[in-house]
């Protein structure tokens, strides 16, 4: 049920409600280059902070309120489908959705080619420019790699990208503060994204402060589980002389986004948000305006979703449940993961229903 509220994100550069949607994009005929490293600065330095691409002035603040951790529609065979991906981009403007994140972890983005990465990019481009923010996932192991697929985004006219810390070598702090200042250097603003179970190291509230008077770091997406990590994150960002309203802190962690936005948090990147879309962007602005008794009313059917979906890897459920659903014909995913287990199928099924999503 959709809520009559009109609270307007609140946006880095200031407030501004998202607009209408309407059927002409005027960015519709772009399509991004072919990926080249050759546009690459190799010595940028923190002075040269404007973008290399086109997009500078045509981007669309990163705010407040529900983003979607899209998922990457694919055949049966494993080929992206296109087509898919443009009805489940028009299905979260209809909805209501606040943001796209695309190409991060529920997006495959690690098993898909820079040639894939551009088609994505293009229909998402086409599909919700200057409606919603997009904001791409461009971080990986290899710094060169993420400022080749930071550069891509900001060739296709993406608004933002979502950088996480480096993987499985676990870098220090320093080399973590180091590594986002020089990405965040190409000009396109950063969310840095920290997940330390997935990646084996935790970006500290400390670090973030740091980094955080860069003009071009302008969010986190804090996927501990942690609440505590928003007061943490703002007493750091005061100890540094930092505003507090200048960097934007989203959960990562669907089960206590609502705890996380009340104890002040600015939203959620979500994967809930893929098969209720419309009730996690009801339950961002009613987090947001504090109203604790609408929020618990909102979540109450989808707190065995939030858990559910995760009972394999991500987005090994979410896909099966668009699926059943009817949103996508295949639950398709490539190694080397595979599709949802049939011992999960009655579980998931459980919590669609609970939430009012199977009947």
């Amino acid at each position: 049920m959709m809520l009559g509220i009109a609270l307007a994100p609140l946006l880095v550069s200031g407030a501004k409600a998202f607009s209408s949607i309407t059927t002409a994009n005027p960015a519709a005929a772009r399509t991004c280059p072919p990926p080249s490293n050759s546009r690459l600065a190799s010595s940028l330095s923190t002075s040269q902070l404007t973008a290399v691409g086109s997009n500078s002035n045509e981007r669309t603040p990163i705010g407040q309120g529900s983003y979607v951790a899209l998922i990457t529609p694919m055949t049966p065979t494993g080929a992206v489908n296109l087509v898919e991906l443009r009805v489940l981009l028009r299905l979260h403007l209809e909805a209501g959705t606040d943001g796209l994140c695309i190409l991060g972890t529920t997006g495959e983005a690690s098993v898909l080619t820079m040639a894939e990465r551009k088609q994505v990019l293009d229909v998402a481009v086409e599909e919700v420019k200057g409606k919603i923010p997009i904001l791409v996932g461009t971080g990986t192991i290899d710094p060169e790699h993420v400022k080749e697929q930071t550069q891509q985004a900001i060739d296709c006219g993406c608004d933002a990208s979502l950088v996480v810390t480096p993987y499985y070598v676990k870098p220090p702090q320093r080399a973590l503060t180091r590594h986002f200042e020089t990405i965040a250097d190409l000009g396109l603003p950063v969310c840095i994204y920290n997940v330390p179970g997935r990646t084996g190291v935790d970006f500290l509230p400390d670090s973030i402060a740091q980094v955080a008077d860069h003009p071009n770091i302008v969010a986190v997406k804090e996927a501990t589980g942690d609440v505590s990590r928003v007061s943490q994150i703002h007493d750091a960002l005061a100890a540094n002389g930092v505003a507090r309203d200048s960097l934007l802190l989203f959960s990562g962690d669907d089960g206590t986004t609502d705890d996380f936005v009340l104890s002040g948090g600015d939203g959620c990147i979500s994967v809930t948000a893929n098969i209720a879309p419309a009730r996690m962007h009801n339950l961002m602005m009613s987090a947001l305006q504090k109203d604790k008794e609408e929020v618990d009313r909102i979540n109450a059917p989808l707190r065995n979703l939030h858990s559910t979906i995760f009972c394999e890897a991500n987005p090994i459920p979410i896909k099966w449940a668009l699926q059943r659903m009817g949103k996508i014909d295949c639950a398709y995913l490539r190694p080397p993961l595979d599709e949802l287990s049939p011992d999960c199928y009655g579980a998931v099924e459980i919590a669609m229903k609970e939430a009012g999503l199977l009947f």
